[in-house]
C-alpha cells in the first residue's frame, strides 16, 4: 500500500478539512466546505483520491475519496491525457480487488467509477469479460462483479452527464449493454448454479432488475432465473429484492400482444402466490413490508396486464380478486394504497364500449370494492378514556386524512363502473343500518360507533363530483336524514362538508334548501373551530350555487353576515364574504349601489377603526386582511351596464377610493397594506374595465407617488392592469385617455430606471420581476409607442444587467421580456393579428441588439453555465435561439467570443472548436439547423455547469453525523 510520507502529506489538508466539517465551528465548516468543493474539481484530486483509497485512512475518508473519484471520472476526464485512461482503469480494477470483501459503500462507488470510465473509453470493447476475468472466481469476487453489473446499466442510462454526443452514447450503449445481455444472463445462471445460497442473494436479484431493460424479458422468464426469483420470495432477506424484480418484469411485458407467451408463463406463477395473502395477513409477527410487497406484486401485475384483464375477464379474474383481497385484508391501511392505480387503470378500459361485457363481469368486484372502501374509511375506534384517536401522533393522523382522499378517488372509479345510484344506495344502506342499531342510544355527550356513520358521509362527499344534479332516487332519501344526525363534532363536520359538496344538486331541488341552509347557519353557533370553518366554506358554496334561490333573502343575509363576521378566522371571513358577494352580484343593477353600501359600509367602518388603532405589525396585518374583504366584493359584484351609462359598482368605488387612498398614504412603509390596496384597485380595473375612467386620474397619481416613495412592485401590478384595459385597440377608449395612460406608464418606467441605477439588482428582486412583467404587457399592447421611444434602450440594457441574479422569478420575467423584444427583430413578433412586422420596428430592435448583443449573449451564457436557477435554462436557450434566428452570424461570433473568455484550464480549445464548428454546420442548414443550435448550446452549458459549478457528491455525507457503514 502506498502510505509513504509524501502521499500522507498530500492527504493532510483534505483529512483536516473533513475533520473540520465534522467537529469545527460554523465559519470553519464553511471554509472547509469551500476547500473540499474546490479540491474535488482540481487536477490534484486524481492522485490524492487514489492514494487515500490505497492508504490506511478511516472508512469515511475512503468513502469521500471514492465519491470524489466518481465525480472526476464523470466530469473531469478531460483533465488527464487520453492515453492514460487504461492505466486509470487498471488502478480502479486493483482497488476493486482490494475492496472486494470490504465496505460495500466504497466498493459500489468504485464500481460506478469503473462503469463511468467504461462509457467514455470507447476503444475498450471487452468490458464485462475483463472485469469478470480480472476479479476472479472467489465468493468475494462474485459479490464485487454483481455490484459492477448492477451499476453498469444505471450509469449508461445516466450517460447524459457525460460529454458524449447522442450518436456516441447510443453506440456505446449498444456495445456495453445490448452486446453483453446474453453474456450477463448466462453469468447469473452460472452463479445460481455454483452456489445454492446465491439464489436467495438479494444482490443477484438486483442485478437482474437492473438489466431487465436490456435483456429480452423472455430470456429471464424462460431460464432457471425465474425459479430463483420466485424462490427468493420465501426468504425474508431477499423478499423485497425479489418483489422489485418481479414488478420490473411485469413492466417489461406491458406491450401485452408482444409478450403473450411470457405472460402465459408468469400469470399462473403469480396467482399461485394468492394463498400467502391471507396467511401473511393473519400472522401478527410478520413484517408489514412483506404484506405490502405481496400487494405490490399483484397490483403491478394487474397494471401491466390491464388490457388483457379487460379482454379476457375469465382468465384474469383470479388476479383481480387477489388485488381485491389485498385491499380487504389490509389491517394497517398501509398496503391498500398500492392498489389504487390498478383500479383506476382498469376502470379506464371497462368504461369503453368495446369492453362492456367485461364491465358487466367485474361489476360485483367493484361492488365489493365499495364495501371495502367504506370499511377502510372508518376512523380508528377510541381507546377508553382517550380523546385523541391517534394517540397524539399528528403525522399518522395527517397520513390517514390524505389516505382517505385517495380512497375517495377510488370510489369515483367505482361510480363509473357501477353507476352513481348503486354506490349511493350502499351509502344509504350503511346509514340506515347505523340508525336502526345506534340512533336510539345516542346522547348529547355520546354517539356510539360514530365511525360507522362518518365513513359513509365522507364517501358521499368524495363521490359528489360524480353525482348528477338531476339525481332523484337516493339523494332525496339521504338529504332529510343527514340533517337529523345526532350531534357529534366529526359527524356534524362531515355533514356540513357533504351539504357544501352537493349545493349544485340542491340548487336543482330547492325544496331541500331551507333545511340544509338552516343546518349550516346554526353550525356557526357551535364551539368547534373545525365546524365553524367548514360552515363558512359550505356557506360560500351555497351562496355561489344557490344565489338565485337566496336572492330574496339578500337583506336578511346581510344581518347574518354582519353579526357573524367578527367571530370567524381570516380564511372563513373571506369564504363567507365570497358567498354573500355572489348573492349581491345577481341582484338587479338598479339595486347594486344600495346593496354595496349596505354590505361594504360596515366593512369600511371596521377598516377605518382598525387603521386608527393600528400601533404594531399585528394591527397593520389586520388592516391588510380586512382589505381583502372589500376586494372580494369588487371581484364578484360586476353588474352589466350598457356602454355610456354609469356603473353602480364604480359609483361605490368612487365613494371608498379616498378612504383607501388615505390608508395607503398612512401605511406606505408597510408592504402587506400596500399590496392589498393595490390588489383592490387592480380588481377594480379588471372588473369594471373602461367604466373606471372617472377614477383613473386620481388612481394614477396615487400609483405614481406610492411607487416613487415605497419602491414596491405592487404599484406596478395596477399599472399593468390599466395598460391592458385601456390599450389602443380597446373599444370605448378615446385617444386622449390612451395617450395619458401611456404617459403615466412612461413615468413609472422612468422611476424604475432611477431606482435600478441607485440600488443593486440583488436588493430589488421582487420589484424587478413586477417591472418586467409590466414591460411584457407594454410591449404587447403598445409596441409601436414603446420600441421607438427613448426609454426602450435603457429598459433593455437594465434587463441585461438583471441576468446576474440567482433568483428564479425575476430572471424568468426578464428573460420572457428579452425574448419578446428579440421576437420584434424578426418576421414573427409576439403580437400577431396586425399584419407583418413593420420594417421600422424590426430595424430598431436589430440595431438595439447589435449594440448590446455581445453583453446579452455573455450574460445568458454565464447564467446557463453558472448562475441561473434550474427553471431558467429553457428561456435562456430560447433567447439565444431567437438571436440566432434574426442575426445568426453575429450571434455565433458573440458565442465564440464568450466561451473563449472562460477561465483557463476549464474548457479546452478543442472543445470550443467542436462547439463552434457544430454551430456553423447547423447554421448552414437553414432554419431547421438554427433550431438544432439550441440543443448544442444547452449540452455545452450543462456540461460546464456539472463540471465546474454544481456541487459534487460526497460533501453532504460529512455534514450530518458520521456515516454508518455496512459491509
Amino acid at each position: 500500500m502506498a502510505s509513504n510520507g509524501s502521499s500522507q502529506q498530500a492527504f493532510a489538508p483534505v483529512l483536516a478539512a473533513m475533520a473540520t466539517m465534522r467537529d469545527g465551528q460554523r465559519e470553519q465548516k464553511k471554509a472547509a466546505h469551500v476547500f473540499l468543493e474546490s479540491f474535488q474539481k482540481s487536477s490534484e484530486a486524481w492522485q490524492i483520491t487514489i492514494g487515500l483509497l490505497q492508504s490506511d485512512a478511516d472508512a469515511e475518508a475512503k468513502l469521500f475519496a471514492a465519491t470524489t473519484l466518481k465525480g472526476k471520472i464523470t466530469y473531469d476526464v478531460n483533465q488527464i491525457p487520453h492515453d492514460a485512461l487504461p492505466a486509470l482503469r487498471n488502478q480502479i480494477l486493483e482497488l476493486l480487488k482490494l475492496y472486494a470483501s470490504g465496505l460495500r459503500p466504497i466498493r459500489v462507488q468504485l464500481c460506478v467509477c469503473l462503469a463511468s470510465l467504461a462509457i467514455q473509453m470507447t476503444e475498450w470493447k471487452d468490458v464485462v469479460q475483463l472485469v469478470v476475468s480480472t476479479l476472479g472466481d472467489s465468493k468475494e469476487s462474485h459479490t464485487c462483479i454483481l455490484d459492477f453489473l448492477k451499476v453498469l446499466p444505471e450509469e449508461v442510462t445516466e450517460g447524459r452527464k457525460i460529454n458524449l454526443t447522442e450518436d456516441e452514447l447510443q453506440s456505446r450503449t449498444q456495445e456495453l449493454l445490448g452486446d453483453n445481455a446474453r453474456l450477463v444472463v448466462q453469468l447469473l445462471i452460472n452463479y445460481t448454479q455454483a452456489s445454492g445460497s446465491t439464489s436467495t442473494n438479494p444482490q443477484l436479484l438486483e442485478v437482474i432488475t437492473s438489466w431487465l431493460r436490456e435483456v429480452p424479458v423472455a430470456d429471464i422468464v424462460n431460464s432457471s432465473l425465474l425459479n430463483t426469483i420466485f424462490g427468493a420470495l420465501d426468504s425474508e432477506p431477499s423478499f423485497e429484492a425479489a418483489a422489485d424484480c418481479l414488478c420490473q418484469i411485469f413492466r417489461e411485458t406491458r406491450e401485452v400482444d408482444e409478450y403473450m407467451p411470457t405472460i402465459g408463463i408468469l400469470l399462473p406463477r403469480v396467482i399461485a402466490l394468492r394463498p400467502r395473502i391471507r396467511q401473511v395477513a393473519q400472522q401478527a409477527d410478520v413484517d408489514a413490508d412483506i404484506y405490502k410487497g405481496l400487494t405490490r406484486i399483484f397490483a403491478e401485475a394487474g397494471e401491466a396486464w390491464v388490457v388483457l384483464i379487460a379482454r379476457e375477464p375469465s382468465a384474469f379474474r383470479p388476479l383481480v380478486e387477489a388485488v381485491l383481497e389485498c385491499a380487504a385484508l389490509d389491517k394497517e391501511k398501509d398496503a391498500i394504497a398500492l392498489t389504487f392505480i390498478f383500479w383506476y387503470e382498469l376502470k379506464l378500459y371497462l368504461i369503453l364500449e368495446k369492453y362492456i361485457q367485461a364491465r358487466m363481469e367485474y361489476v360485483d368486484v367493484y361492488s365489493n370494492l365499495v364495501d371495502i372502501m367504506l370499511k377502510q374509511l372508518e376512523y380508528p375506534a377510541e381507546n377508553p378514556g382517550e380523546d385523541d384517536l391517534f394517540d397524539g401522533d399528528r403525522e399518522v393522523e395527517e397520513k390517514f386524512r390524505e389516505f382517505r382522499h385517495h380512497m375517495g378517488d377510488v370510489l369515483k372509479d367505482c361510480c363509473e363502473i357501477m353507476g352513481v345510484t348503486q354506490c349511493l344506495t350502499k351509502v344509504l344502506e350503511k346509514m340506515k343500518t347505523w340508525m336502526s342499531a345506534n340512533a336510539s342510544q345516542a346522547t348529547a355527550n355520546s354517539v356510539p360507533h360514530w365511525q360507522q356513520l362518518e365513513a359513509p358521509l365522507f364517501s358521499m362527499r368524495a363521490m359528489g363530483r360524480m353525482v348528477d344534479k338531476e339525481e332523484d332516487i337516493i339523494l332525496p332519501q339521504i338529504m332529510p336524514m343527514i340533517v337529523q344526525i345526532p350531534h357529534h363534532e366529526k359527524l356534524r363536520f362531515a355533514t356540513i362538508m357533504v351539504l357544501g359538496r352537493y349545493t349544485e344538486w340542491t340548487s336543482n331541488h330547492p325544496e331541500f334548501l331551507e333545511a340544509q341552509f338552516t343546518y349550516i347557519v346554526s353550525s356557526f353557533a357551535t364551539d368547534s373551530k373545525d365546524i365553524v370553518r367548514a360552515a363558512a366554506m359550505s356557506m360560500k358554496f351555497f351562496c355561489t350555487d344557490c344565489k338565485h334561490l337566496l336572492s330574496g333573502q339578500v337583506l336578511q343575509l346581510q344581518q347574518f353576515y354582519n353579526q357573524t363576521l367578527d367571530q370567524l378566522p381570516g380564511i372563513s371571513q373571506e369564504e363567507l364574504t365570497e358567498g354573500v358577494a355572489s348573492v349581491v352580484a345577481v341582484q338587479p343593477p338598479a339595486q347594486i349601489f344600495d346593496l354595496m353600501k349596505l354590505y361594504c359600509d360596515p366593512l369600511m367602518e371596521r377598516l377605518m377603526a382598525k387603521a386608527n388603532a393600528a400601533s404594531d405589525d399585528a394591527g397593520k396585518l389586520a388592516i391588510a386582511d380586512h382589505l381583502q374583504l372589500i376586494t372580494l366584493f369588487v371581484q364578484l359584484v360586476v353588474p352589466y351596464v350598457e356602454p355610456g351609462q354609469e356603473n353602480p359598482a364604480v359609483k361605490y368605488c368612487q365613494e371608498i377610493f379616498p378612504i383607501l387612498a388615505t390608508i395607503l398614504d398612512s401605511f406606505t412603509d408597510f408592504t402587506p397594506i400596500c399590496e392589498r390596496v393595490c390588489r383592490c384597485w387592480r380588481y377594480m380595473i379588471i372588473s369594471y374595465r373602461t367604466a373606471m375612467a372617472p377614477i383613473l386620474p386620481q388612481m394614477a397619481n396615487k400609483l405614481a407617488t406610492g411607487f416613487q416613495v415605497s419602491k414596491q412592485g405592487c404599484f406596478l401590478w395596477v399599472t399593468s392592469a390599466i395598460l391592458r384595459e385601456f390599450s389602443e385597440d380597446r373599444e370605448h377608449v378615446d385617444e386622449n385617455t390612451t395617450e395619458a395612460i401611456y404617459a403615466f406608464f412612461e413615468a413609472q418606467s422612468t422611476n424604475m430606471l432611477h431606482i435600478m441605477s441607485d440600488v443593486a439588482p440583488r436588493d430589488l428582486p421582487d420589484v424587478i420581476e413586477d417591472f418586467y412583467r409590466l414591460m411584457l404587457d407594454a410591449l404587447l399592447y403598445y409596441p409601436h409607442k414603446l420600441i421607438p421611444s427613448p426609454l426602450f434602450a435603457p429598459i433593455f440594457q437594465a434587463g441585461v444587467s438583471v441576468l446576474v441574479l440567482e433568483q428564479r422569478e425575476p430572471v424568468l420575467a426578464t428573460l420572457h421580456y428579452l425574448r419578446d423584444v428579440i421576437g420584434y427583430g424578426g418576421d414573427n413578433p409576439p403580437r400577431t393579428g396586425d399584419g407583418p412586422n413593420p420594417p421600422a420596428i424590426k430595424q430598431a430592435v436589430q440595431e438595439l441588439i447589435l449594440a448590446n448583443g455581445e453583453l446579452l449573449v455573455k450574460q445568458i451564457m454565464a447564467g446557463m453555465m453558472i448562475t441561473f436557477p434550474d427553471d431558467c435554462f429553457t428561456d435562456g436557450s430560447g433567447a439565444l435561439l431567437g438571436l440566432f434566428e434574426i442575426l445568426p452570424q453575429q450571434t455565433a461570433a458573440w458565442v465564440d467570443k464568450t466561451v473563449r473568455l472562460l477561465p483557463q484550464g476549464t474548457i479546452k480549445e478543442p472543445e470550443i472548436d467542436k462547439l463552434m464548428n457544430g454551430i456553423r454546420d447547423r447554421l448552414s442548414q437553414g432554419q431547421d439547423g438554427v433550431r438544432k443550435v439550441r440543443s448544442l448550446l444547452q449540452d455545452f452549458t450543462n456540461v460546464y455547469r456539472r463540471r465546474y459549478v454544481a456541487p459534487r457528491d460526497g460533501l453532504g455525507r460529512l455534514e450530518p453525523e458520521r456515516f454508518h457503514f455496512n459491509a
